[in-house]
C-alpha cells in the first residue's frame, strides 16, 4: 500500500498522513487538541491544498496538536509527495 507521511505530533505541529482512496473523492480525517474550535479551519486549508494540486482519491488523517495553517499545508504538501513517489 502506497503512503505518505510527514511531521510530528509534538506541539505546534501535526502529523499528515496519505493514503488511496478507492473512490475518487479525498476524504479527511482530523485528531486535533483545538478540534472544537479549529476544526473546519483545519478542514478548509487540507481541502483547498488538494484542490490547488489537483489531487483527487486521497484519503488525509491529520493529527493536529495545534499547527498553524501554513504548517498544515506544508505538511500536506510534503506528504503528497512522499506519496506520489514510492514505488
Amino acid at each position: 500500500m502506497k503512503i505518505g507521511i510527514c511531521g510530528s505530533v509534538e506541539s505546534n505541529d501535526c502529523m499528515i498522513t496519505c493514503t488511496a482512496n478507492s473512490s475518487d473523492e479525498n476524504k479527511v480525517i482530523i485528531n486535533s487538541i483545538v478540534d472544537d474550535f479549529f476544526h473546519e479551519q483545519i478542514e478548509k486549508v487540507i481541502f483547498d491544498t488538494l484542490e490547488e494540486e489537483n489531487v483527487k482519491g486521497m484519503i488525509v488523517k491529520c493529527d493536529d496538536k495545534g499547527a498553524l495553517d501554513f504548517t498544515i499545508k506544508s505538511r500536506l504538501l510534503t506528504a503528497i509527495h512522499r506519496f506520489n513517489n514510492k514505488l
